[in-house]
């Protein structure tokens, strides 16, 4: 079944952009970034930014995000995938990053939640772009919180 992602979590102010791949069945149904309860992404925030993330409403999340100058969005605009793998999807559209970078005028960093998103890297660094491939935060990448969170510290 293809599916559609969600649309970009940017303003003006946004210095740095995260990109997933493409959100999870759970992300989809709650229709929430990082919405698996088990996925690492809003605990690694939470500590990067010092706020309890973790334990918000999703509905509080994102303008904490947007605060610290932080974008999410993701690398896939939609495709077919079996499961919540990225090894699984099929028949990928790639976003229209135009869609962020006329928006967030201040973006100066791109970082990649795992190696699939990471793929793009060189296209943002070839428009000038500092570029991050961080661990991806999913429970299915299997290192450990504290090596992810000592990676996504930079």
């Amino acid at each position: 079944m293809r599916r559609k992602g969600f649309p970009p979590v940017i303003d003006a102010q946004c210095r740095v952009l995260i990109l997933g791949s493409f959100p999870s069945p759970a992300s989809l149904a709650k229709k929430q970034y990082y919405g698996h309860p088990q996925n690492h992404f809003w605990k690694l925030m939470g500590a990067l930014l010092d706020e309890p993330l973790y334990e918000m409403d999703y509905a509080k999340r994102l303008p904490v995000l947007l605060k610290n100058g932080i974008g999410l969005w993701d690398v896939l605009h939609q495709c077919e995938r079996a499961g919540a793998l990225d090894s699984n999807i099929r028949n990928a559209v790639n976003n229209d990053f135009r869609k962020v970078t006329r928006v967030a005028k201040a973006l100066r960093r791109v970082c990649f939640n795992g190696k699939t998103a990471g793929r793009f890297a060189p296209v943002f660094a070839e428009a000038g772009y500092e570029t991050l491939v961080l661990p991806s935060s999913s429970p299915a990448y299997t290192l450990k919180f504290e090596a992810k969170l000592k990676e996504w510290r930079g």
